[in-house]
């Protein structure tokens, strides 16, 4: 499944990061981000402004929202207007809150300087730090958000012509010489030091580590030159990100002949009719007479890689999405219409194979500019790992995954080649492998994927699992609908109580359905206002956090509703998790609460922890009901799915490692300049080890790779499988207690929430886990739960 948001900090609440899956292997994260937090108490610095400006601002839906600052009821918080606002109220809203945050910035250095004291206590620096960053992250998140659900030639443009000044503003702020000092001399002095929680000394020492990553040593021509960088890696992330989308929403095959479509389940024929119908113009479409349009959407991909008998169009499904935004993509993009006009389908998709050496040459610069010798360093100055244990686990598990793959695809091609298939005795191909596999756990557990959609239904599985965090975690959640605006009808709003208290604890959003036309690949959790006393409205004593789900699950069809496949149903959990993280932290020092300052590869243990339950019984049956007669998920179907768990997890672990080890390898040791064709080579090195068969020619993987060039996990990819090791174990105590045990569940449930929920990122990731572990966490957990344990290299 997707990201969450990276982990923020005062100087680095605008940079590129954020988190980001549909299968978790899709998983981007916003695109930008650059400092949080950073303002004076008592009334706010206004920008100069001509009163023609000021009048359109005060109606101005974006440049008028307060982050939760105003007064409102428990009922309607104060969020985003999303409905209202457009790509016109972009350029308006962020220049005044830049011109804001500038002048806010001037007037702390002055206030610094102008002192006779050093800074003593946290009220003197850190609240109106988070103040200020505040008054641009937040609005600009709001248009980094639209541009990912909502996206628009409109707001491209608005989103790019902004991006520089937001930048530089982010930049101003993070590398504010007399700030860092300040904090400096605030860590220094062992008095005010023993004043502060635990909690605020994380935080300051984050700050001024972010500061450090963030230039503020540099002078002269180096920091003009690492701006200069900031600035272009930005854009060229953007790009990255603008091209894979376009890309993705180019593509498009139309079957017309009952036997093109043969072996696709009824479900994807009628996902295939309806996209004919609204995107293809063909009205008379239906699920049993066609046409059927298929796209490179994860819903429609996914189903045609699994189940489409006609080969021809598994390799061209395939071999698009595998070139997506590169040089062997043109082929598989609409042609031009007859006037030879360029519309919204038929322009031009930019190539990422350029970028990709543009930004990795970049980092590497900006990673000498810093004093580091690669990008890698850097990356893991924020994180629990270091380059030599992210390494280590990773090739700890390759070794153990690799036999197991081995015995999965000879298992595959044996099942082929019994089946009579043509393909089999001339050797199986990538696009053919996906078919047979799911054919061959089909014969062995006798279960279709197909068999268990009528039982997840979209409504059932989300009452479920708010039953299941209920029951952990002490809380209800209960639908708040028409309460605020959204940004598209299918959008859910829900508050977040106290089971014991009935008070709010939260808030958040939900955009479960693929809208291939406007919105990115993948799944993702972020936030739109973090817990914070230094941001509660008058007369509150915190601001309460609202985050919002984003996932790409099958829309509902006809009359049914949305029926969901098991895997749509983990990566729901797995968002579900991030979103527990930001939401029930009880930490009330805004730049620690949540998720902020959860080093990257302990960020998706809530997540990962999850998508554990998926595989309960009793949390199976309570989301699992037929859509149509309501009953329950039979025990001989959860008997097969459990059975089925560990089908494939060889390779689907060695997946992991190539992905992982490509990244640090182009991050450590890659040296650009030789040109693109050589990263694909260092790919191509890595995969001798990685992959079971060989790469194909044109393969391009990289150039949609967004994870590590337009999203956090830049020499982080191995976060998952680092975090995996973590969710494993804490779920490994759960098993302990006994989870037919409900007294035993729930408390250590109650442990689970007053540590890794709770502390969030006020204490370093290792303390938290041991908090509610009572040790160091281990690997064995992750090996047992995957069928690994007895691998053997």
């Amino acid at each position: 499944a997707d990201h969450a948001c990276p982990p923020m900090s005062i100087g680095c609440a605008f940079a590129v990061t954020s988190l980001s899956a549909t299968a978790r292997a899709l998983r981007q994260v916003r695109p930008f981000r650059v400092s949080t937090k950073l303002a004076k108490k008592g009334p706010a610095v206004r920008s100069l402004r001509s009163s023609t400006t000021m009048a359109s601002l005060d109606t101005n839906p974006l440049a008028t929202w307060s982050y939760g600052l105003s007064a409102s009821s428990k009922d309607a918080p104060d969020l985003p207007r999303w409905q209202s606002i457009t790509a016109e109220h972009v350029r308006p809203a962020i220049t005044d809150a830049v011109k804001a945050v500038n002048l806010e910035i001037d007037a702390i250095e002055k206030k610094l300087s102008e002192s006779k004291t050093p800074v003593s206590t946290w009220e003197e620096i850190m609240d109106p730090l988070e103040r200020l960053s505040e008054k641009l992250s937040r609005p600009w998140g709001v248009v980094s958000h639209l541009k990912g659900v909502r996206d628009s030639e409109d707001l491209r443009k608005a989103y790019d012509d902004m991006q520089p000044d937001v930048v530089t503003a982010s930049l101003r702020i993070g590398q504010s010489r007399p700030v860092f000092d300040a904090l400096v001399a605030l860590s220094e002095n062992k008095q005010a030091w023993a004043n502060l929680s635990s909690a605020q000394k994380r935080a300051v020492e984050c700050e001024v580590r972010d500061a450090t990553l963030s230039g503020v040593a540099l002078d002269g021509k180096e920091k003009l030159r690492y701006n200069e960088i900031a600035k272009e890696l930005s854009a060229l992330s953007t790009a990255f990100s603008n091209n894979v989308l376009d890309a993705t929403k180019a593509f498009e095959h139309l079957c017309t002949e009952k036997s093109e479509v043969a072996g696709l389940p009824p479900s994807a024929l009628e996902q295939a009719a309806q996209t004919a119908q609204t995107r293809g113009g063909h009205t008379d479409a239906t699920p049993t007479n066609g046409p059927w349009m298929f796209t490179l959407d994860a819903p429609s991909y996914m189903a045609v890689r699994a189940h489409a008998e006609n080969r021809a169009l598994r390799e061209k499904t395939y071999k698009a999405y595998l070139t997506r935004a590169s040089e062997f993509f043109e082929k598989y993009a609409p042609a031009k219409d007859d006037d030879d006009s360029v519309s919204e389908k038929t322009k031009p998709i930019g190539n990422n194979a350029p970028l990709i050496e543009q930004i990795l040459s970049l980092r590497l610069e900006k990673a000498k500019l810093l004093g580091y010798d690669n990008f890698a360093e850097v990356s893991m100055a924020t994180k629990m790992a270091t380059l030599v244990s992210a390494e280590a686990l990773l090739e700890d598990i390759r070794v153990k995954s690799k036999p197991a793959a081995e015995r999965e695809l000879a298992a595959i091609q044996a099942f082929a080649k019994e089946a009579g298939a043509a393909e089999a005795t001339e050797g199986l191909k990538q696009w053919d492998v996906g078919f047979w596999s799911e054919r061959l756990r089909e014969a062995k557990y006798e279960l279709k994927e197909e068999d268990l959609r009528p039982y997840f239904q979209l409504p059932a599985v989300i009452d479920g699992m708010f039953d299941l965090a209920g029951t952990l975690f002490g809380i209800k959640v209960e639908p708040a609908d028409g309460a605020v605006e959204v940004w598209h009808p299918d959008v859910r709003f829900f508050k977040v109580l106290d089971a014991a208290t009935n008070e709010p604890r939260a808030y958040f959003y939900l955009d479960p359905y693929t809208r291939p036309a406007e919105k990115r690949g993948g799944a993702w959790m972020d936030d739109v206002v973090g817990r914070s006393s230094a941001m509660a409205a008058p007369g509150e004593l915190v601001r309460l956090p609202t985050a919002h789900m984003v996932c790409n699950g099958t829309p509902p069809v006809g009359k049914n509703p949305s029926l969901m496949t098991h895997n749509e149903v983990t990566t729901l959990f797995h968002e579900f998790g991030h979103a527990l993280q930001h939401m029930l932290t009880t930490e009330n020092t805004g730049p620690v609460a949540g998720i902020n300052q959860v080093d990257w590869d302990a960020v998706e243990l809530p997540s990962q922890f999850m998508e554990n339950f998926c595989y309960d019984r009793k949390v199976l049956r309570s989301i699992g009901k037929h859509h149509e007669t309501g009953e329950p998920l039979p025990d001989a179907l959860f008997e097969k799915l459990v059975a089925s768990k560990n089908f494939g997890s060889g390779t689907r672990y060695l997946r992991q490692c190539h992905f992982a080890m490509t990244d640090l390898e182009l991050h450590a040791r890659y040296a650009p300049g030789a040109g693109c064709d050589f990263v694909f080579k260092t790919e191509q090195t890595i995969a001798e080890k990685t992959q079971l068969m060989p790469s194909l020619a044109e393969d391009r993987f990289l150039c949609g790779f967004g994870h590590i060039f337009s999203g956090g996990y830049s020499a982080g990819y191995y976060s998952y499988l680092w975090a995996e090791v973590l969710s494993a174990d804490a779920f490994g105590a759960f098993e302990e207690a006994g989870l037919d045990d409900e007294s035993a569940v729930k408390e250590t449930g109650g442990k689970f929430a007053s540590t890794v929920l709770a502390m969030g990122g006020g204490a370093a990731p290792l303390a938290v886990f041991k908090a509610f572990r009572g040790r160091e966490p281990n690997v064995e957990a992750l090996l047992r739960h995957n069928g690994l344990v007895v691998a053997s290299a």
